[in-house]
């Protein structure tokens, strides 16, 4: 089998806040950016074999929007994409699968994961993530380096 190629990391669409709503479900401009850029990635004919979410709401409701359109064989809840897990997990789960896939978590977590697999530490920030942005990282021989980042105001219906 050969190696990941690519992985997409993206921040949970935005959601309501706890005062209006607990849960947090996504807002109504959270489902708007969510649904362009999912249609912008499958324009793109970006295909995942699995989008992994934490499990929250706001992330399982970004990944259903994006699995809608990039048809994953599988979404998959993993509560180590929450704000404060550890990002050591996924960089470790990263260096063993080889196909390519979709985390939806949330902050301050995709920034330490982002600054871990680019610079082998969390001391670093190296991406600004926004609500739906989406940044694909390529690993080649040497690790992993930034491929593109997306966001939904740079994005074109």
């Amino acid at each position: 089998m050969r190696e990941l190629s690519f992985v997409y990391l993206v921040q949970h669409a935005e959601a309501k806040s706890e005062k209006e709503d607990p849960a947090r479900p996504l807002s109504e401009r959270g489902w708007k950016n969510a649904r362009k850029m999912a249609n912008y990635l499958s324009r793109l004919n970006i295909r995942v074999k699995e989008i992994y979410h934490s499990g929250k709401l706001r992330a399982r409701q970004t990944a259903e929007v994006f699995a809608e359109l990039l048809k994953p064989e599988a979404i998959v809840e993993d509560r180590n994409l929450s704000p404060s897990s550890d990002p050591k997990i996924w960089a470790e789960k990263l260096s063993k699968i080889n196909y390519e896939a979709m985390l939806v978590g949330h902050l301050p977590h995709l920034s330490l994961l982002t600054s871990m697999l680019l610079c082998n530490t969390t001391s670093k920030k190296i991406v600004e993530f926004k609500n739906s942005g989406v940044l694909c990282l390529r690993k080649g021989e040497n690790g992993w380096n930034v491929y593109w980042y997306l966001t939904p105001n740079i994005v074109i219906e």
